[in-house]
């Protein structure tokens, strides 16, 4: 039997919100991706070339460091993976969570919420993160995304 886990990070709650919906949609466990240290406003402020998440983003090698981790993560065929888009990319934390576990054989679906980018390459550049698993085109979703949106998002997927 196919096992569903919906991971996200969510900087200011947006992401946190679609990524709700869509479990309980999907029928699948939530987890919260949680950096290690917190993000301050100042840390997300992106017009602030000296900022955090600046940084992160300009530097490839960038992995902030995550608090906890899954629980079996082995009994998941399908992982959706969602976060904000930063810089027309996924934050470097969603390298780092991909990074942690071995995803051969399963199924990576991201989705991401902006207030206008789009995803970019950023399933292209995730599935370096993750050797082995199927990585899906993903989708940007609103914050406000209704169940049947996604319901309807899940069936086109056919897995």
């Amino acid at each position: 039997m196919s096992k569903t886990l919906v991971a996200y990070f969510s900087a200011s709650g947006t992401t946190a919100k679609a990524a709700q919906v869509l479990a309980k949609v999907a029928d699948a466990d939530l987890y919260e991706i949680t950096p290690a240290q917190l993000y301050t406003s100042a840390d997300l402020n992106w017009n602030n070339n000296s900022s955090r998440s600046s940084k992160e983003m300009n530097d490839k090698n960038a992995r902030p460091e995550i608090a906890g981790s899954v629980e079996n993560m082995e009994q998941y065929d399908r992982v959706f993976v969602g976060f904000p888009i930063w810089w027309y990319e996924a934050p470097r934390i969603i390298q780092t969570f991909l990074e942690s576990y071995d995803f051969s054989g399963k199924t990576v679906i991201p989705f991401a919420t902006s207030g206008g980018s789009g995803m970019g390459k950023t399933a292209d550049i995730l599935k370096k993160s993750c050797k082995g698993a199927d990585v899906l085109p993903g989708r940007r979703l609103s914050a406000g995304a209704s169940q049947s949106e996604l319901a309807g998002w899940i069936d086109s997927l056919g897995r």
